[in-house]
């Protein structure tokens, strides 16, 4: 099995409210908010985070969002449907539908408690993007870490930037981040997440999903001047051949 690791090169798209779409000339493409907790106390508001969602879902059309409503509290195993054509398979955790240690529901009232070390999810079939919300990751210095296994067996390695913090100093317990990246070329069977701190747990929520078909990048300023400078020039072009 090959493995590569993605070189995460930050473009500040809404620099006032610390949202970063990463890579932007690689796949995949990223996009990263957090909102850090001034308090520890739980829940809190995250306006940071539904911006990094809000940008990563300008790329996507009818993809499939997962909240985890209809699960008993206690359910490990856990079978999702996206409503896209696309199931999974959600292992390592567990459903829970009360606040815990800093992690709580983002769409209530469930959400997956999971140790990062032994949590995966595998796809009924490829994807080429994917996003979630996380609770409570990166307090106690935990570096975390997507395993992107692709349909050639090749992985791909990428980091969630989320701020670290050490027990009681920031960020505090209870943090609220948005984490996506969608693909151009390759797609993706599974999804593992890794956590550099073994003994920590996380909180996530509000799973999507899309399909090749479904990601419809939308240009970057930059290509948007080029494309306009073009259409001038070629009017110009058309002015001339008219004189």
């Amino acid at each position: 099995m090959k493995t590569r690791l993605l070189a995460t090169t930050t473009l500040a798209i809404a620099a006032a409210f610390g949202i970063t779409a990463g890579a932007a000339n690689a796949a995949p493409v990223t996009f990263f908010g957090e909102d850090l907790n001034p308090t520890g106390a739980t829940p809190i508001a995250h306006p940071i985070s539904d911006a990094a969602r809000a940008s990563f879902f300008t790329n996507l059309t009818g993809v499939g969002t997962e909240t985890l409503d209809g699960f008993a509290n206690g359910t490990t195993t856990v079978p999702v449907n996206f409503g896209n054509g696309v199931t999974a398979t959600l292992t390592g955790g567990v459903i829970q539908n009360f606040s815990s240690a800093g992690r709580f529901a983002i769409s209530s009232p469930n959400y997956y408690n999971a140790a990062t070390s032994s949590f995966a999810i595998n796809f009924s079939s490829p994807v080429a993007a994917f996003g979630f919300y996380g609770t409570d990751i990166g307090d106690f210095g935990g570096v975390l870490t997507l395993t992107l296994t692709d349909t050639s067996n090749v992985t791909t390695v990428v980091t969630v930037p989320a701020s670290e913090g050490s027990g009681g100093s920031q960020p505090q317990n209870g943090s609220v981040l948005y984490y996506g990246f969608f693909d151009t070329t390759d797609t993706y069977t599974s999804i593992a997440f890794n956590n550099s701190n073994t003994v920590d747990n996380f909180g996530f929520d509000d799973f999507s999903v899309g399909t090749l078909e479904q990601v419809t990048p939308v240009p970057e300023p930059a290509s948007i001047a080029l494309v306009g400078a073009g259409l001038v020039g070629l009017g110009a072009l058309r002015r001339r051949r008219k004189a």
